[in-house]
């Protein structure tokens, strides 16, 4: 099996808040993550597949999974309040662990539309939020 890595950057904001914590827990949870206005990171993402080679000798084409990522990915979360303007946390903390949670499933949702066969398939998600700060999720 191969493995190809794609590396995908995007910007947005969130604030770090469960409206089931008081706004004291809130703050001593969350530290300055809890900033009432927010704050911004730009991420850093990486999406990785795996399969054999096809006939072309690749594991997958590239700009097929540039598209599935631009549109069901990049498209909502690129220069968004997460908070706002995206509906998977209406009612969940946008944590990194939960947005990498999200982009997997909305990958996973989609991935058969972009490749109808058993290869190549999804492996893995990682996220880099802040040079400290990295999260991954094996598929």
């Amino acid at each position: 099996m191969i493995r190809l890595t794609r590396r995908y950057r995007f910007s947005a904001s969130h604030r770090l808040h469960s409206s089931e914590l008081s706004e004291a827990d809130n703050v001593q949870l969350y530290g300055k993550c809890n900033n009432p206005h927010g704050h911004g990171h730009d991420y850093l993402l990486e999406i990785t597949a795996q399969g054999p080679l096809d006939a072309t000798g690749r594991v997958l084409n590239p700009a097929t999974l540039d598209g599935l990522v631009a549109h069901y990915v990049l498209k909502d979360l690129d220069h968004s309040n997460l908070n706002e303007d995206v509906p998977d946390f209406s009612a969940l903390v946008p944590t990194s662990e939960n947005l990498t949670i999200a982009i997997e499933q909305r990958l996973r949702g989609a991935w058969k539309s972009a490749f109808p066969g058993e290869w190549p398939r999804l492996d893995a998600i990682r996220l880099r939020e802040t040079k400290r700060n990295g999260f991954e999720l094996l598929a």
